[in-house]
C-alpha cells in the first residue's frame, strides 16, 4: 500500500505539474533566469532594486503552495496571484531596457521589409485612413483585458477550478516567455521609430484614447513579440478547449486585437505573426500536457477504487462470525 500511494503521489505530482496547477515552479523559474538575465543586462548601480524584487519573488514563488492549504483565502491568492505581480513585472521589463538602452527594430525593420515588401505598420494607416476602420480595430486593441481575463473569471465563478487554474497557467507561461524575450531582445515599436501618421483614423476619439492609455502603461522595448496578440490567442484557444462557446465569443475581439496592433501603429505585423506563434505553441502545450496527465488520473482513480473494493471484501470476511464445529459425539463413547 505504501508503494501505490508514494507512486500514485509520484505521478499527480506530474500530472499537476504538466497540466498546470504548480504554477509556483514556473514563477521559480522565471525569477531565478531572470535575475541572472539582469545580472547581465542591468547597470551595477540599478541592479541592488532588481535582485530584491526577484528575492520577493522566489520567496513567493516557495512560499505559497503553504498559503494555499491555510484555508479558503490563501487558496484563492494562490490561483490568482501571477495576475497580481505581471503588472509588476512588466513595468520591471520597461526600467531594465530603458537602464541598457539597446533596441533592435532595425532587425524587425528587416524581416517586415523581407516578408511583405513594404511595410505594413507605416502604410495600412496611411493607404486607408478610415474612421468606421479605425473606431473597430482600436476598440479591439482595446479589448485585451476583457478577453485575457474572461475564461479564468468564467472558469471561477461556475466552479471549475481546474479549467480555471489551466487558463491561469497558460496565460502566465505565455507573460513570462514574453517578458523574457523583450529583455534578450528589445524591441521598441513603430510608434517610436516610424513618424506618426496624421489623418482620419488618428484623429478619432477612439485613436487618441488608446495612444494616451499606452504613453502611460506602455513599457519600453516589450514590443517584439505582441504580448497583447499572444495572451490574447492562448486564452481564446484554452477558452475553446474547456468551454466552447466562451472562446467562439473571444474569437472576433482577439481577430480585431491583432489587426488594430499593427493598424494603430503599436506593433510591426511581424510582432503580431510572433505573438499569435507564441499564443498557439503555450495553449496547444497546455492541452497537449492535459491529455497527458487525464489517463493517469483516471488510472489512479480506478485503482483506488479497486483497492477500496479489496479493503471492503476483507473487512467483511473479518466480521463474519466464524462456523461453530458441533463435536463428534461418536467420538469418546466408551463401546460396549
Amino acid at each position: 500500500m505504501t508503494t501505490l500511494r508514494a507512486e500514485t503521489g509520484h505521478r499527480l505530482g506530474s500530472v499537476r505539474w504538466l497540466g498546470g496547477v504548480h504554477i509556483d515552479r514556473w514563477t521559480l523559474g522565471y525569477a531565478l533566469a531572470i535575475a541572472a538575465v539582469l545580472v547581465w543586462r542591468v547597470p551595477a548601480d540599478r541592479l541592488p532594486i532588481f535582485l530584491v524584487v526577484h528575492g520577493l519573488l522566489v520567496a513567493l514563488a516557495l512560499l505559497i503552495p503553504r498559503a494555499r492549504r491555510a484555508g479558503p483565502v490563501g487558496r484563492f491568492v494562490g490561483d490568482w496571484y501571477p495576475f497580481l505581480i505581471l503588472m509588476v513585472l512588466y513595468t520591471e521589463v520597461g526600467l531594465a531596457n530603458l537602464a541598457d538602452g539597446r533596441a533592435y527594430d532595425r532587425v524587425v525593420l528587416g524581416w517586415e521589409q523581407a516578408l511583405f515588401g513594404f511595410q505594413p505598420a507605416r502604410d495600412w494607416i496611411r493607404s486607408s485612413p478610415s474612421v468606421w476602420l479605425s473606431w473597430v480595430l482600436h476598440l479591439g486593441y482595446l479589448a485585451y483585458y476583457p478577453i485575457i481575463l474572461a475564461p479564468p473569471i468564467a472558469f471561477w465563478g461556475t466552479g471549475q477550478r481546474e479549467a480555471m487554474q489551466r487558463a491561469v497557467t497558460t496565460i502566465a507561461i505565455t507573460f513570462y516567455l514574453c517578458y523574457a524575450t523583450y529583455l534578450l531582445f528589445p524591441v521598441v515599436g513603430p510608434r517610436h521609430v516610424l513618424p506618426a501618421a496624421d489623418n482620419a483614423a488618428t484623429q478619432t476619439a477612439i485613436a487618441q484614447l488608446t495612444a494616451r492609455f499606452l504613453e502611460h502603461v506602455a513599457a519600453w522595448g516589450a514590443a517584439f513579440p505582441s504580448s497583447h496578440v499572444a495572451v490574447s490567442v492562448a486564452a481564446t484557444v484554452i477558452a475553446l478547449r474547456d468551454w466552447r462557446a466562451l472562446g467562439l465569443t473571444l474569437v472576433v475581439p482577439t481577430t480585431l486585437l491583432a489587426l488594430g496592433s499593427v493598424y494603430g501603429q503599436f506593433h510591426y505585423a511581424v510582432d503580431a505573426l510572433a505573438g499569435l506563434g507564441l499564443g498557439l505553441a503555450v495553449a496547444a502545450a497546455a492541452w497537449l500536457a492535459s491529455r497527458q496527465g487525464a489517463p493517469a488520473v483516471r488510472e489512479d482513480a480506478e485503482r483506488r477504487g479497486r483497492n477500496a473494493l479489496d479493503l471492503w471484501s476483507i473487512a467483511r470476511r473479518l466480521s463474519r462470525p466464524s462456523p461453530q464445529r458441533t463435536p463428534d459425539r461418536s467420538q469418546g463413547v466408551p463401546r460396549r
